[in-house]
């Protein structure tokens, strides 16, 4: 069996409560790792220095030019791996068989284009929270195809760079990351990977701890995010299908999850919390009819706003 070599790339700022648990973790991993590449944008903590106590490469950029996907394409052209292992900071694998069983099913089929593993929810994330990454991230494996879309619809190209892996030949191939994304430069692609007539592997035995505990005018301003990314990629929606009857599954799926939580105490902010994702998705979609002084306060992603405003 070929070796495959293995490069983690991780996009970095201001990272220091979180990388020396993640570089420690990756160093005792029993599948070995042949480098680890740091792409940092002008931390102003301790972030560096953790990164070089580990002997990583790293690369360092200006704050204002990182970009979901432009950024991390700069980092995989300069990898060695075969197989490019993407991790977000915050993100934190489970065990040391980690990467072992993500780069498994490379090594089984030479199809599979792109892996993602299960995102599993740290303790303290609230119950919105976990129950975003029980639903993402079920117990069960798969491998979706193209021909997959009538079965998975929209979530067939899903996949997360919090914790995902690549055919590096493939992701060159799909001519790397896409520029300029609010967010989604994973998805669109998975969506480009499926379309090359790869597959893409979701396994669930490479776990990664990584969740969060937005509040709900956070989530409005995710949702009205992916959004824009729905209306700017638009052919991702005419490939795959609307969000539509995904969002009702999820709607059931969350509101069983906290009625077995007995967490009824919370259907309140449910409701809140859902109406405002619709809407902030809907606003979203539909960014180019609201005045552009609205736009930056209902977006995560402010500075993306600004550096369109600078390539206009």
């Amino acid at each position: 069996m070929k070796h495959l070599k293995i490069s983690v790339i991780i996009p970095t700022f201001n990272a220091e409560n979180f990388l020396g648990n993640l570089l420690d973790i990756l160093s005792k991993q029993s599948k070995k790792v042949d480098e680890i590449i740091i792409i940092d944008s002008s931390s102003t903590d301790n972030t560096i220095k953790i990164a070089k106590e580990y002997k990583t490469t790293v690369i360092k950029i200006p704050k204002e030019a990182f970009d979901h996907g432009g950024t991390r394409t700069l980092a995989a052209r300069t990898a060695n791996g075969d197989i490019l292992i993407f991790l977000t900071q915050d993100a934190l694998p489970y065990d040391n068989l980690t990467i072992k069983n993500i780069v498994n099913p490379f090594l089984k089929d030479n199809k599979i284009g792109a892996a993602y593993g299960r995102q599993i929810p740290y303790p303290d994330t609230n119950l919105f929270g976990k129950h975003l990454r029980y639903f993402n991230y079920p117990v069960t494996s798969y491998i979706k195809s193209y021909n997959d879309k009538e079965k998975f619809g929209i979530k067939t190209a899903f996949l997360s760079n919090s914790f995902a892996a690549y055919r590096r030949s493939v992701l060159e191939e799909i001519d790397w990351f896409k520029d300029n994304l609010i967010l989604g430069e994973d998805i669109y692609a998975g969506a480009k990977i499926l379309k090359t007539g790869y597959k893409i592997a979701y396994v669930s035995v490479a776990k990664v701890f990584h969740s969060h505990s937005y509040t709900v005018w956070q989530e409005f301003k995710r949702y009205f995010d992916i959004g824009v990314f729905h209306k700017n990629e638009y052919w991702i929606l005419e490939e795959f299908g609307k969000p539509e009857g995904e969002g009702i599954r999820y709607l059931k799926s969350e509101l069983k999850f906290l009625s077995k939580s007995k967490a009824f105490h919370l259907l309140p902010e449910f409701m809140i919390r859902n109406f405002l994702k619709y809407v902030g998705y809907k606003l979203g979609y539909k960014y180019n009819k609201i005045p552009k002084k609205l736009i930056k306060n209902f977006s995560m992603y402010s500075s993306w706003w600004d550096k369109e405003e600078k390539n206009k």
